[in-house]
Order: C-alpha cells, then structure tokens, then sequence
C-alpha cells in the first residue's frame, strides 16, 4: 500500500506530466495548422505574414492592448519616446499638399543653415515633394536619416527657389509643450506624453516658474496619452514627500510590485491642479491618481481613458516584438484604473463614443459606480473613485455650443491653419517690427484682417454660411488664428498662452487655484 506522501508526490507529478503535455499537444496543433495551410492553401502564403496573423491572432484575443509591432513600428514607437530623432530638425504642417515650416528646433542643422518659419519644402534629393498628394509619412521618411548624412531639399521663401544641403543630426523631441506664468503666482505646464526627457523637462519648467514667483501650479495632462512609466513616478516625487506610495501592479503571474517617491522634491508644498479629459491614458492616470489618493492636488476635467494595464516588450529575433500584458496598475489606495473589456475589443474602442453619447461629456450625474469601486483618499479620507479612469474631483463639461457647424467644415478644410500660417508669412517683417515682444502681440494685435482671409477662403471653397453662423464662430476663429500666427512668430508656447484663453478646463483651474474653500493637503 502507497503511503499518503508517495501518493501526493505521484500526483503531483503526474499533473505537470499532464500540464506538460498538454501544452506540447496545442504546439503540435498550432505547428500543423502552419504546415497544412503553406502546403495546401489554393493561393501562395508569406510564410512571415502567417507567422504575424497567428501571433496577432492570438493577442487580439486576450486583451485590448496586448500587441505586435513590427521592426519598423517598433523603431518608430521607441523614437518618439526617447526624446530624439536624427532628421533635419524642423516641425511642419501640410497646408493642402505642401509642407510649410512652424518652427526650425532651436541648434538644429536646419536653423544652423537659416531655415525660417514659414518656408516651404518643395523637393527633396530632386524628387518633388509639394502639389503631389504624398502621403505625410512619406514625406517624412525622406526628411529622417541617420545622423551624419546629407538630403538636398529646396526651399520656396517669397517665391524664389532656394537649394540647402542639410546634414542630418539628432534632433530632440520635447514632451512639455509649454510652460509659462498664467498671473504673478500660478504656473501652467503642458505636458504631451511621458518620455525619456519629461522629468527633466518638468524639473526645467518648475524651477524657470518659481524664479517669476510661482506658488501654485496647473499640470495639463489633456490629450496625453501615457508612455514611460518611470517619467510618470519621478514627476510624482517632485510634488510628493519621501516615501509615498505613487502606484503599484500585480498580475496572475507578476507579483506586486510598489512604486514609491524617494527623494525631496522641487513642490512639495503649494497648491496643484492636475487637468484631464478622456484622452489622458496610462501614465496620466498614475500622475492624478496618485496626487488624487494622497489629497496633493485637485484633479480637474473629465474622466480619464482608464488604460491600467501594464505592457511588458519581449523582443522577437528579427526586431519586431510582443508587448504583452503582464499586470494591472492600481493608485495607491486600492483603485484598478483599467476599464472593463470583457465584451471584447470592438466595445471596449468604441467606449469613448459610447460616453458622448450617453451624456458624460455635458453631464457628471451621467455617470454611475458600484459601491464596490468606492475609495478613500489616504490623507482626508473623501470618496474617490475606481474601475475605469480616474475621475475627477472638478467636473468641466464639454462646451457642445462653442464649436458650431460653420466651425467644424473650416477646420475639416484645414482654413484655419493655412489661413494664419500665409498671414505670418507673408507679414513676418511687419509683425515683428510691429511687435518687438510677445506680450506685445498678445495685448495688441488685431485679428480683423486674417479673419477677412479666412471669410474669403470659406466663401472660395463654397462653404456656405449665414451671417449669423460667421458671429457666432468669429470669437473663436479670433483666438485660434491669432495663436498659430504667435505660434509661427515665436514657438508653441506663445501658442498655448494665447489658446488656453478659450480652454475651460484651465479657467475653472484658476477659479480653483484662487479660491480659499477648496481642500489642498501639504502633506507635512
């Protein structure tokens, strides 16, 4: 008779036997699915592209953010979050199917060579790149190049032809947008993604507001979608003490691990606004999580993406690769930011829709919690909120009457922008004689004569419109035309200081930073 160890040790063993096998037997399957498909399909299959839809095939049922990327979308993923590229060194627009310059990045090999704002690349390496329909991100490829080699391009500056020889060389890519001081105390920071520079871009923003005498702060994480995970925890400990939770993950076969702050940082005391809408995602969310959770800042906006699942790269042997999801991300009191996906992936890309429609872009009542997705904050113990996004403390509504019909067809027709772009062009002397200074322009310009283009090209395109429509939009086309031209002028954070004008999330933020009956914890 087995002795009841014996007994265990032999199931035991006969369960991994059996586990083991199991797992062979669906790689056999999987490995003659391949071998029936390649030798008896009607039509020749690329062996590469079979191998990409069965692993495809595969991820896009587990969840909606497992993936698999390609060498070259790899590549490019990885590019934009490093915080550099090798290229030229210019941001651009296509105004219809042209590329005009915004801005040559300041040491870059393009404004070394005397490439201004408002030029345009017609050819490059004497293929034609203006008036041909070419894709963007063809354009694009044309221009990048590893450092350290030529493209010849030719420039149209006040109709004459100009060739340059560039040499191609690392050009940064900046995560902060803007920075710069609303009033005499409250600084504002934009931040579009988190990469490999934003901590020392923030750390610069920070330090540059307090010398103007900052004392309290708006973070603008609108639109911003996530990236690196640790840019995200070392912005937290800027704003937080030593030793504070910022986030943690756990997964079925990942154990929990806990992010935490642990250094002084440059604002740990002083009021701070977080803003965001449906489009902050991932890291965005661990930034107003955490400052949520620990009654650090307010949190302004509307109710964040809720992406809190956490993708771990493993790297294929021909450069492609598999991000796969290994664990959840949680806020320091408990919260899951993830957003259900179990009716798969169709529902779960068409949620943001599915709110607009439902009301919660114009309503916070519209939105509903279980009792079992409540929290406490850390520090004064209020109801927070889990189980999909982060929601905010300050709810800001969606303005449905300021954007009109009139309004949505200039900018379907990129008016707006080509509109102001050929103003500052082709007034770039007048203006800057005119205006020595930003602060200038921004008290005194007079937006009358671009808004008189702007008529006669909506009038040109056959848009039609009543008098009526054009009152009601003119406001608006007032603020957007006059900050792409300070955009042109100067850089994008003229642009930002002149549009936040119309931005309700950051007025409602400088009513909250104002006031004295909101909470603010200094954590001391």
């Amino acid at each position: 008779m087995k002795t009841p160890i014996l007994s265990i040790l032999l199931l035991v063993g006969w369960v991994a036997t059996f586990a083991q096998t199991s797992a062979q037997f669906e790689m056999q399957k999987l490995n003659f699915s391949y071998g029936a498909i390649t030798n008896f399909y009607v039509d020749k299959v690329d062996p590469s592209k079979l191998t990409e839809w069965a692993i495809k095939g595969m991820l896009d049922e587990l969840d909606p953010h497992s993936s698999y990327l390609s060498a070259d979308e790899v590549k490019e993923s990885t590019e934009a979050l490093q915080g550099s590229f090798d290229g030229i060194g210019v941001s651009f627009n296509m105004v219809e199917d042209t590329l005009v310059v915004i801005q040559s990045i300041t040491g870059g090999p393009s404004e070394k060579l005397g490439i201004l704002p408002g030029d345009k690349i017609i050819l490059v390496n004497d293929t034609t790149i203006a008036g041909v329909k070419m894709k963007t991100s063809d354009i694009t490829k044309r221009l990048k190049g590893p450092k350290g080699t030529q493209v010849k391009v030719t420039i149209l500056r006040n109709n004459e032809s100009i060739p340059f020889t560039i040499i191609r060389d690392r050009i940064p890519i900046f995560s902060v947008d803007a920075f710069y001081m609303v009033d005499n105390k409250i600084g504002y920071i934009k931040v579009n993604r988190f990469a490999s520079t934003t901590h020392q871009e923030v750390v610069d923003g920070i330090k540059n507001l307090k010398k103007k005498g900052m004392e309290s702060l708006i973070i603008d994480l609108q639109g911003n979608g996530g990236g690196y995970l640790q840019s995200a925890i070392e912005i937290v400990d800027e704003l937080l003490p030593n030793k504070r939770t910022v986030v943690y993950t756990e997964g079925a076969n990942h154990a929990k691990q806990t992010m935490t702050t642990r250094r002084n940082g440059l604002m740990e005391s002083g009021k701070v606004v977080v803003l965001v809408d449906e489009y902050s995602a991932s890291a965005s969310e661990i930034v107003a999580g955490a400052l949520q959770d620990w009654d650090r800042g307010v949190v302004i906006g509307r109710r964040t993406f809720g992406k809190g699942l956490v993708q771990r790269p493993i790297p294929m042997p021909d450069g492609s690769e598999i991000r796969l999801t290994v664990a959840r991300y949680y806020t320091p009191s408990g919260r899951s930011i993830q957003r259900p996906y179990e009716k798969g992936k169709e529902k779960y890309e068409e949620d943001i829709l599915d709110r607009y429609k439902h009301g919660e872009f114009v309503s916070a009542d519209s939105i509903t919690f279980a009792d079992s997705l409540t929290y406490k904050t850390l520090v004064t113990q209020r109801t927070v909120y889990g189980g999909g996004g982060i929601m905010p403390d300050i709810f800001v509504p969606a303005d449905t009457t300021k954007y009109t019909t009139l309004h949505r067809q200039l900018i379907r027709n990129h008016i707006i922008t080509k509109i102001s772009i050929v103003y500052a062009e082709k007034n770039r002397a007048l203006l800057s004689k005119q205006f020595s200074t930003f602060e200038a322009f921004k008290l005194k310009f007079d937006t009358q004569e671009v808004l008189s283009h702007i008529k006669q090209e909506t009038l040109a395109k056959e848009i039609a419109f009543t008098e009526e429509e054009w009152n009601e939009t003119k406001d608006l086309l007032a603020i957007q035309a006059k900050a792409i031209i300070a955009r042109n002028l100067w850089s994008t954070n003229e642009y930002f200081e002149i549009i936040n004008e119309t931005n309700d999330f950051v007025k409602k933020a400088i009513e909250v930073l104002k006031s004295e009956s909101i909470y603010y914890n200094t954590l001391q």
